[in-house]
């Protein structure tokens, strides 16, 4: 059972004073059987007092303001948890059955929040080649395995290319992107299928940087497999998700899990630090072992007529490896 120590860093300098700071944060670890949660804790510039709430998708979401003139803020989050490896799903099952099941479930909560697909002008270019890669006479799990390792194999791991506000026929233009791209394709894909399929954001733990997505926040897809349950599929690294990937929230889509977004009044001109350090093993003294991971910096001024108000979008930029 590998035990992982995760620091979860992200700092805002503003060009000047700003106030009225309200922001939400879904940096909480899913704690479950698969995910033990050995501690965990926040700290927050000026140490506001955190409101903590649980969403709609079982997802804990902690609110906090800071009314008072300030420069900078940095949201510091710090996990120890311990990760259990994942069955695979039983083939014993006739796939018959299993897509006879799916087809009961599409009208069912929660599975209909995850099955409904979102208008866009790819329905086309993605059903011929869905069809083209799905077989029913597999199992939907085999089927959901193949159409990841498509988006694997035909999308370019590019970061810098897409952003937060990048649309799905951008990124099918494009043919790259990062994990977030990488996971909504992927969830079109699943729901085309009628296999219930939900986003994921949490962190990718690698041994030996082998794995893309390191130094932020990751994201993969979980598809519900009948008479199992929600299994995780990543697309950016094709595998199956088991016990090197933590989970801090499940959603529709990104903008479901965003790990932390709000307002302020003042400048919109800002720089934003993220970095996000990993150590196998428990961390000693509440520090953590080793060196921190390389921060990812952007400097970002909006010209956005409603930008003046919201940096939302660039408190998500944080989800862009």
């Amino acid at each position: 059972m590998p035990s992982y120590s995760i620091k979860h860093v992200t700092r805002y300098a503003y060009a000047s004073t700003v106030i009225d700071c309200t922001n939400q944060i879904m940096l909480y670890p899913v704690n479950d059987t698969l995910q033990e949660v050995k501690k965990h804790e926040i700290n927050i510039s000026y140490k506001p007092s955190v409101e903590i709430f649980t969403d709609y998708f079982n997802n804990q979401v902690g609110v906090f303001s800071i009314v008072r003139p300030h420069t900078e803020l940095t949201i510091t989050s710090h996990i120890e948890v311990t990760t259990h490896p994942v069955m695979l799903p039983a083939d014993n099952t006739p796939a018959q059955l299993q897509w006879e099941h799916l087809d009961e479930l599409k009208e069912q909560f929660p599975y209909m929040d995850f099955i409904k697909i979102d208008n866009n002008d790819l329905h086309a270019a993605l059903g011929e080649t869905v069809k083209n890669i799905v077989h029913y006479k597999q199992d939907p799990f085999y089927n959901a395995q193949a159409l990841s390792a498509f988006v694997y194999n035909n999308f370019e791991y590019k970061k810098g290319v897409t952003n937060t506000e990048t649309s799905i026929e951008e990124v099918w233009d494009l043919k790259a992107g990062v994990c977030q791209d990488f996971a909504h394709i992927l969830l079109t894909m699943l729901r085309m299928i009628h296999v219930p399929a939900r986003y994921v954001s949490g962190y990718i733990c690698p041994k030996n940087h082998e794995l893309r997505g390191e130094g932020a926040t990751h994201a993969w897809v979980e598809a519900y497999i009948p008479f199992y349950g929600w299994i995780g599929l990543d697309p950016t690294n094709n595998c199956v998700v088991s016990d090197r990937h933590v989970r801090l929230a499940i959603g529709r889509n990104f903008s479901d899990c965003t790990p932390v977004k709000g307002t302020y009044k003042g400048s919109s001109e800002h720089v934003l630090e993220v970095s996000v350090s990993i150590e196998n093993g428990h961390s000693r003294n509440g520090q953590l072992n080793g060196h921190e991971a390389p921060v990812v910096s952007y400097r970002v001024s909006a010209n956005k007529p409603d930008a003046q108000n919201s940096y939302r979008m660039y408190q998500e930029m944080q989800q862009q490896q």
